[in-house]
């Protein structure tokens, strides 16, 4: 009887410290993190700051509780230590691993949200921008699996069973034959993951790039480790794999700078008065904020049987706003052409001949052949 109630206190004594042990873990994941969040607001104007604790408060508490559990075991009654043996030792040792693989994912989080702070991909110029959220986000991805292998591997590390290490070896060994027929077999997956490397280094694209791909006009919307997501204009999503931006040829219209150049063609008669045209041109440019002010030509640029080719040439900021000015030219220089130079639009001549009537035949002139 004695022995059972020495017992009952044991196990109370031991849930006291595991409550001790989670009181001071909680308190030591308060105490750190308040800190931290004092110095990062006084460290950064943004509201949002680093992430610390969205991306590392979870991890960091169940490494804290981990911890301190580990510690206070040892200081368990010796009758109760064959309860806690090797299984409930090993099982905190793996939760650990765990937690600091989990710690290491936030880390790595709170790296790229600290240095995208800096690169805002809202903004007018944002070529830089959108290269440095591209590599960061290959980067992340890259980092993560290898933050995955490292991880499942120390938890191997943490058992001490031979046939544990036999077991490993065995699958290392195994690993490299079987790379040897996925190499084979998973080309194209090769292909991609070199290929999202090779688009980290040298950013043939970016996020949020203008892009023409198979002819479809769209922005780069997401890249993933196996395809590049591009938003076509009418909402549409064209799905291209990583390997096509290496080796194929597309259009990039952001590559250095997001201002481009767009056309509107008209096509008028010989008679219009040119100057006054580029005279309308330069009045509508000037009256939209579409114009970036940087060109405004308008020349002929061919003649034709019928017509005069007349060709448009202004500039913008972006490619949204070219298309919508290039049409806001059209609109406007037919309409000055309809209210002022009608005569000007293209139309078709026909020539008429006059016939003369045929003249009667002198007494004693013989009818001509023609007339027979």
């Amino acid at each position: 009887m004695g022995y059972f109630l020495h017992l009952k206190h044991g196990w109370f004594f031991l849930l006291f410290l595991f409550c001790a042990a989670l009181i001071f873990s909680n308190l030591l994941h308060w105490i750190v993190f308040r800190v931290l969040r004092r110095k990062q607001v006084e460290g950064t104007s943004s509201a949002q700051g680093w992430g610390l604790h969205k991306y590392l408060g979870s991890p960091a508490r169940a490494i804290f509780v981990i911890t301190c559990v580990l510690a206070v075991l040892p200081m368990a009654p010796d009758e109760l230590k064959p309860y806690l043996g090797d299984p409930v030792h090993q099982l905190l040792k793996v939760a650990l691993v765990v937690s600091l693989g989990w710690f290491a994912v936030g880390f790595v989080s709170v790296v790229e949200k600290t240095l995208l702070r800096r690169f805002d991909i809202t903004a007018e110029n944002n070529m830089r921008a959108r290269q440095v959220h591209t590599q960061m986000l290959i980067f992340r991805r890259a980092a993560i699996g290898f933050i995955f292998i490292v991880t499942f591997g120390s938890v191997l590390w943490t058992f001490h069973d031979e046939r544990i290490w036999k077991a490993g070896t065995g699958l290392i060994a195994s690993a490299g034959i079987a790379s040897l027929i996925l190499a084979t077999a998973a080309k194209s997956t090769a292909s991609n993951f070199l290929a999202g490397l090779q688009i980290a280094l040298t950013s043939p694209i970016r996020i949020d790039d203008v892009v023409v791909v198979q002819g479809e006009w769209g922005r780069i919307e997401e890249i993933t480790s196996a395809y590049v997501v591009i938003k076509i204009w009418d909402q549409r999503r064209l799905i291209v794999p990583l390997s096509y931006f290496i080796e194929n040829s597309f259009a990039n219209w952001t590559r250095q700078t997001s201002e481009i150049l767009g056309t509107a063609f008209l096509y008028v008669d010989y008679t219009v008065p040119v100057e006054a045209l580029r005279a309308q041109l330069q009045k509508v440019a000037l009256s939209s904020p579409l114009w970036d002010k940087r060109v405004c030509v308008l020349q002929v640029t061919d003649l034709k049987e019928t017509t005069m080719e007349i060709r448009c040439l202004i500039s913008s900021r972006n490619s949204s706003e070219s298309f919508d000015l290039r049409c806001l030219v059209r609109e406007q220089m037919i309409a000055f052409l309809r209210d002022n130079y009608p005569e000007s639009l293209p139309h078709f001549r026909i020539l008429g001949k006059q016939i003369l009537p045929e003249q009667p035949a002198a007494q004693g002139e013989l009818p001509s052949p023609q007339a027979q």
